[in-house]
């Protein structure tokens, strides 16, 4: 959920979206949670021709910010809308779901914006000059985390995952066999899930969502250059945060390069 306040003024407190700008100007931008208001109104400024829309999965708090994106009440907007797919349901239908009344006033449908949906295809493909490739992750229901590669760089978002459930040791575990290492292997920046302290993890197994420690032993196996934590428990405050960041440095250690860093609301990494 959403957390605005005094206690996170300096972290953020809306829920997850990030946006990539490739070195041709393609705009992708990763889930729709209520961080992608504010970043509708500056697409809206900027009027970009195509927007690429990449959902990680249709959990409410990476979607709930989806129908009040300001491209999608343009006409003019080209949004090409890419999802987890499902045996049973287009991803259309799916997002129908919640963006129609009672729970949205206007179905998906009445949207003005020229929307094309995607299933997320099996293997690499490729958007503007980037190569995007997908997983899927541990999380409940059908969930990826996503590498993007541009000019022998990497970034890979993997905001819900929970690596600890599938081994009883993620330090000990071979890479293949963690979910989503080949999404985080190698990559130049990786942006993961770290919702939990160790212990407040040890009543949530199963939730879905990583502890700080496990977010970082995870980056270390699969070798990821640079940890960006992610995904922040809404109950934390920046100070407590802050407390975690620290202690995520001494476990990452000096061998690794730069130490993990808190994701906040308005960061910019520049790769290139």
């Amino acid at each position: 959920m959403a957390k605005p306040g005094p206690t996170t003024l300096r972290y953020g407190g809306n829920t997850s979206c990030i946006e990539i700008r490739l070195s041709d100007g393609s705009i992708l931008v990763f889930d729709a949670g209520t961080g992608i208001v504010d970043l509708g109104k500056e697409l809206v400024r900027e009027a970009p021709p195509k927007i690429h829309l990449l959902l990680t999965h249709l959990h409410m708090d990476h979607i709930e910010g989806l129908g009040f994106f300001g491209p999608f009440g343009n006409p003019a907007s080209v949004i090409e809308l890419w999802g987890p797919p499902s045996p049973t349901m287009s991803l259309e239908e799916r997002l129908s779901r919640y963006l129609s009344p009672p729970l949205f006033p206007l179905q998906l449908s009445d949207i003005p914006a020229q929307i094309t949906f995607h299933d997320v295809p099996d293997g690499e493909w490729t958007i503007g000059t980037a190569t995007i490739e997908a997983s899927g992750v541990e999380h409940p229901g059908p969930t990826l985390g996503y590498r993007i590669t541009e000019n022998g760089k990497s970034l890979a978002y993997i905001p819900d995952h929970e690596p600890a459930r599938v081994t009883a040791s993620i330090e000990r575990a071979s890479p293949e066999w963690l979910p989503g290492s080949g999404i985080a292997s190698g990559a130049d920046v990786l942006l993961h899930d770290a919702q939990y302290t160790l212990e407040e993890y040890r009543d949530r197994i199963s939730w879905g969502h990583s502890s700080f420690m496990d977010a970082v032993t995870y980056a270390g196996v699969c070798d990821a250059k640079r940890l960006v934590l992610f995904h922040h428990d809404p109950s934390r405050s920046d100070g407590e945060l802050e407390a975690l960041e620290k202690e995520s440095a001494h476990i990452w250690g000096t061998a690794n390069g730069s130490a993990p860093v808190l994701a906040r609301e308005g960061m910019e990494i520049e790769l290139s």
